[in-house]
C-alpha cells in the first residue's frame, strides 16, 4: 500500500474545510458560530488557492539562482493573493464580530430565529404596519380550521 503524496493529502483537509464551513453556515442558528463557520470556509478556500500554485519539487522563487535558473518553481501569484485575502478577511471578520456584539447588545440573543422576530417586530412598530404573523401561528381569536 502506497502512502498518498502530500498535495492529495492538503487537497483533502482544503475541501474538507470548506465543505465544513459550508455545512456550520448553513446548519448553524448562533450568529457568532456562523462566523467561525465562515473563517474556516475562507482558511480552506486559501489553502486550495495556495495548492493551485504548489508543485511538490518546486522551491521558492526568492530562492532561485543563477544556478537553478532550471529548477521548477512554485508559482507566487496565488500566495499574493492569499496574503490579500487573508488581510481583507480580518477586517471583515472584525467588522461582522462588531456587528454581533451591537446585535447581542439589542436583542439579548445570539439566535437567528429569536433576532429575525424581534427585527421583523421592530421594523413594524417604527414603520407602522401591522406585523406578519407566523405560517405556523394560530389565527386571531383562536379559531383553527382543520
Amino acid at each position: 500500500m502506497t502512502m498518498p503524496g502530500i498535495e492529495v493529502v492538503f487537497y483533502t483537509g482544503a475541501i474538507g474545510l470548506i465543505v465544513i464551513g459550508m455545512a456550520g453556515v448553513l446548519m448553524v442558528k448562533n450568529v457568532f458560530r456562523m462566523l467561525l463557520a465562515l473563517v474556516l470556509l475562507e482558511a480552506g478556500a486559501s489553502l486550495l488557492l495556495i495548492l493551485s500554485g504548489f508543485r511538490e519539487t518546486g522551491v521558492a522563487p526568492i530562492l532561485l539562482s543563477g544556478h537553478a535558473a532550471g529548477q521548477l518553481m512554485n508559482d507566487p501569484v496565488p500566495q499574493a493573493l492569499v496574503l490579500t485575502a487573508i488581510v481583507i478577511g480580518v477586517g471583515i471578520q472584525a467588522l461582522a464580530l462588531a456587528l454581533i456584539l451591537r446585535i447581542k447588545h439589542r436583542y439579548h440573543s445570539l439566535d437567528m430565529g429569536e433576532i429575525r422576530e424581534q427585527m421583523e417586530h421592530d421594523i413594524a412598530v417604527n414603520s407602522g404596519v401591522v406585523s406578519p404573523a407566523s405560517a405556523q401561528s394560530p389565527e386571531p381569536g383562536g379559531h383553527h380550521h382543520g
